[in-house]
Order: structure tokens, then C-alpha cells, then sequence
């Protein structure tokens, strides 16, 4: 079936939260001037689920695009700034303590003959020095508590990339009144019945009466709701290699002294891991596990022991999570985005950019000259490469774990057999260092061969490569990498003072613990 481009004139989104606002903002920009009128449908019956709380780097391109004003933004939704992921526990200890390492947005690239991994590698730096202390100049500035902004940063720029730490309601309130003044029209009601005819759904049935569209965007979250009256037995479980398939959240103020850090910490658990984001004015926590190995009660009890005292007389909210993705995320004249098409677990913040990256591709296709099946097949081509793509670098943090202590973590030693090509690759990367070519032809969108190195290097699976370093070059190298970023270190704001300057006023009553 070909639908004619003349008859693109309504598109009605159904669901808010982050996913419907982004949704809606974006494609008002895109077809600025084109005759597509948006309308969002958004229930006050059903609320978000408020948890995810931080981004990836990539996520400042978006809001960028859509004419936000970054500091009005974080303002607005308690935000901090986000340098990377420190993960801690996902191996064995060892004679150092708990084992951990860091996980940023960015690698240096200084101009060698040798690739400054293999560089590391080949210098033997791996017997003194975490990978991401070698390599990048992030990994001193999270150490320190130092803001990627110097004062004289624009607005999405920084020394090094950087995401961000926001509050996931707030910034779904946010969005929503920069969609009304960018002029999306907006209704209050909840879908009680999607009117499917011929493949296509003719109207929506809501609480406040009967709604047509020409085309139609689901982002109604885990319940696909519109989706799956179009095409129900569509879904695809990676449960198989991803069982943590629930969570449990809580919050908690800081303690005084304490202040907000620009990292994500991971932490492994028992079944699965738990999750610290530091926001302006709390700290959000909360365990991701096995819910066929753990009962909530359980993970409840695990998650408050390692919180500590502070989590006792807090309550917590529990949540269920459907793993996996649509391999149709396009059916007919429906699209899913966010929750609806899919889900990885949050391990590596990607929610968000799920969005942006299906936002971005639908605008593309729907601008076509006549929405063909060909339009469709290559959508969802993409969408499916995306997921599975981003699958493999999620189980790679598991699959290279030693830990046995439970049958959690001995299942996860084994889950790179659900990633077609993953274990030949890790075989290959005990040989040679991983590298772009390794991963091209794939679908990735943010995660490279440099983000794959943290991950491997990090978690000890290194290459035996037999090159002969210059010992002199290679010292020299490490020594410019550490002077660089010792000289960014005195350039760049604390992540304290710049919060501090963002909002005009003292936060905490700390002293600034960068130097510290």
C-alpha cells in the first residue's frame, strides 16, 4: 500500500512524558512550514514512570535542535552534568579492593603511528593504571569533581563531551510547555479503544469523544497500546541474555557535606546492579535484577542494606520492565516510539536516546514523496539494527564477568552466545586490539569501537599483542595525556560552582571538594 504525500496532514501523538514531548517538539521543527499539523493526546489517568534519569552525550545534539535553552533546561529539571559511568563490583575483587572502572564519553586521539590503546596495552600500563585513567581526560575530571564547562563554555559544549543527570517527570513537564508555546495543539483524555480498518487504524476512541488522524505515533509506553491493536504478536524478548526485567527505585537527600558528583555509578549486586544519580537537590538509587531470581521484597531489602541508614524510612517504588523490542516498530500509518517500540535495560542510560535516534528516523521517512512499503521495511530495518546492536554492547558488560558467587552472574559469564558474532569477537580481541572495522557495518549509533575498549579493558580482557613499544615515546604519550588533562583541570569549573552559577545562589553547605 502507497500513501500519497497529500494526504500527510495530521499526525496525533498518544502519550506524553518524555517520549511524546521530544516526539512532538522535534517533528514541529522538522516540518516547520510543510502543512503537518501535530496534536498530542495525553492521559492524566496514566503517569510517567519518572526513573530515568540520565542521558548519553549525544542527547545535547537534541535538545540543541529543538531550540532549548540548555541552562533554562537543567534548571528547570534539577539537572547536573554527566561525564561517564563509573562501575563498580562487576568482577571479582582483587588485592586492590573492589574492583571498578570508568566508562566516559570520549578517548583521546593524539597523532601516532600506534593507536594510543595499543600503546597502553603494548606499555604494559595495565599493571599500574585503570585503561580510562591512561587514555581519556574525563575519567581525572570525574575524579576530582570537576565540571566538563569552563566559564567561558557555550551553551552544549565543553572540554570533553557530556550528558546529563535530570529529574525524567520534570523534564517531561518541561518539554510539554515548550511544545504549547511552539504551538502543538494538546488534549487531555485517555485511548479507550484504537478503530482499526483494512491495516490502518481510522480513529481513536478517547474519554472525550472519537479522534482522526491521518498518521499516528504510539508512545504510550510498555503497553503499546495503539501498536498492538495494529499488530499484537510483535515483540521480540532479549530476556534470554538480559533477564533483569525489574526494578526498585528510592531517593534520598544528601548527607550534609555531600554534593552532587558528574558520574553515574553502577554498582553490581547480587542479580543485577544498582543505580546512584546525583540530581540538584536529591539522589536518585535503584537496583535493576532478575525478577524470576529475586522477589521485590528481596531486591527491596538488598537495595536498603546497601544504601545504608539513610533508606530505611524511605519508600520505594517498584517497577516492571518488558525487555526487548518490535521488530515492526512501523505498522501501516502507526509508529512506536520510546517504551512502545522497545527497551534495553538502563545500564547504559539509553532511553533518551532511543527516542531521539527513532524521532530522527521517522522524520526522514515520513518526508518521502509517498509513504511505500519500501519507506516501512527500511524503517524498521534500521530500528531492529539499533536494538540489536545496542543488545550486544549491554551483554558484552556482562558476559565478561568472573564473578560465580550466584547463578546470576555464572548465567551472564555465558550470555555472549545470544549475540550472534559477539564470542568470535572476543576471541579476536585476545588477539588484536578492537578497532572501527570490527563493528562496522552495524548499526550503532553512539557506542563505538572506543566505548567497547572501556567495557573490555576495563573488565581485564585484554590483547596479546607482541609489537616492541619505544619505551621513550610511549612515556612521552602518557606524560601529554596527563599534562592535558591536569592543564583542564585548572581550566574548568567545579562541578559544585558551576551548579552553583546555574542556579545564582550556594546549594550545599560544602566546601568545593574538587582539589580534594
Amino acid at each position: 500500500m502507497t500513501t500519497s504525500n497529500s494526504t500527510k496532514k495530521t499526525l496525533t501523538i498518544v502519550g506524553g512524558g518524555s517520549a511524546g514531548w521530544m516526539t512532538a517538539l522535534y517533528l514541529q521543527r522538522y516540518f516547520h512550514q510543510q502543512g503537518v499539523q501535530i496534536h498530542l493526546i495525553e492521559s492524566d489517568k496514566i503517569g510517567p514512570i519518572g526513573v530515568g534519569e540520565a542521558t548519553v552525550h549525544s542527547i545535547r545534539f537534541l535538545f540543541a535542535a529543538l531550540g532549548l535553552d540548555e541552562q533554562e533546561l537543567m534548571r528547570e529539571t534539577n539537572a547536573t552534568l554527566k561525564l561517564g559511568i563509573l562501575f563498580r563490583n562487576w568482577m571479582k575483587p582483587s588485592a586492590a579492593g573492589v574492583h571498578e572502572y570508568f566508562h566516559p564519553f570520549e578517548q583521546q586521539r593524539p597523532a601516532c603511528a600506534i593507536d594510543i590503546s595499543s600503546e597502553w596495552v603494548m606499555g604494559q600500563h595495565f599493571n599500574h593504571q585503570r585503561y580510562d585513567q591512561g587514555v581519556c581526560l574525563s575519567s581525572l575530571l570525574a575524579e576530582k569533581s570537576a565540571s566538563p564547562k569552563t566559564p567561558m563554555s557555550r551553551p552544549y559544549q565543553g572540554v570533553v563531551p557530556y550528558g546529563y543527570h535530570l529529574d525524567a517527570t520534570l523534564l517531561g513537564q518541561f518539554l510539554r510547555k515548550k511544545g504549547l508555546e511552539a504551538g502543538i495543539t494538546y488534549q487531555v483524555a485517555t485511548v479507550t479503544n484504537v478503530n482499526v480498518e483494512d491495516g490502518e487504524i481510522s480513529s481513536l476512541q478517547t474519554s472525550e469523544g472519537v479522534h482522526q488522524a491521518d498518521f499516528y505515533i504510539d508512545c504510550s509506553g510498555f503497553s503499546g497500546k495503539l501498536i498492538d491493536a495494529l499488530q499484537p504478536d510483535n515483540w521480540e524478548s532479549f530476556t534470554d541474555v538480559l533477564p533483569c526485567n525489574k526494578a526498585v527505585a528510592i531517593q534520598r537527600d544528601y548527607a550534609p557535606g555531600e554534593t552532587p558528583r558528574p558520574f553515574t555509578t553502577s554498582t553490581a549486586l547480587s542479580h543485577g546492579w544498582a543505580w546512584q544519580i546525583d540530581l540538584v537537590n536529591r539522589q536518585g538509587n535503584g537496583y535493576v535484577y532478575d525478577g524470576n531470581r529475586l522477589s521485590a521484597e528481596q531486591a527491596e531489602a538488598e537495595l536498603r542494606e546497601f544504601l545504608g541508614d539513610e533508606a530505611a524510612t524511605r519508600s520505594a517504588l517498584h517497577l516492571d520492565m518488558k525487555v526487548g523490542f518490535r521488530p515492526q516498530s512501523w505498522v501501516g500509518n502507526c509508529v512506536a516510539i520510546g517504551l512502545s517500540s522497545g527497551f534495553i535495560e538502563p545500564l547504559e542510560s539509553t532511553g533518551l536516546h532511543l527516542i531521539n535516534v527513532a524521532a530522527r528516523l521517522f522524520a526522514t521517512h515520513f518526508s518521502a514523496a509517498n509513504i511505500s512499503d519500501s519507506v516501512r521495511r527500511s524503517f524498521n530495518r534500521q530500528m531492529r539494527g539499533v536494538y540489536e546492536d545496542l543488545k550486544q554492547f549491554i551483554v558484552l558488560h556482562y558476559c565478561l564477568t568472573d564473578r560465580d558467587d550466584t547463578d546470576f552472574w555464572r548465567q551472564a559469564q555465558a550470555s555472549a552466545e545470544g549475540c550472534e558474532g559477539l564470542a568470535e569477537k572476543l576471541t579476536l580481541w585476545k588477539h588484536k586490539v578492537c578497532e572501527f572495522m570490527d563493528l562496522s557495518g552495524g548499526y550503532s549509533t553512539t557506542f563505538n569501537d572506543e566505548n567497547y575498549r572501556y567495557i573490555l579493558y576495563g573488565m581485564g580482557h585484554l590483547p596479546a599483542l607482541h609489537l616492541q613499544p619505544s619505551s621513550t615515546q610511549n612515556q612521552s604519550l602518557f606524560d601529554q595525556v596527563n599534562h592535558m588533562a591536569a592543564n583542564l583541570l585548572l581550566q574548568t569549573q567545579s562541578h559544585l560552582a558551576y551548579l552553583q552559577h546555574l542556579h545564582g545562589k550556594p546549594l550545599f553547605s560544602a566546601k568545593d571538594t574538587r582539589s580534594q
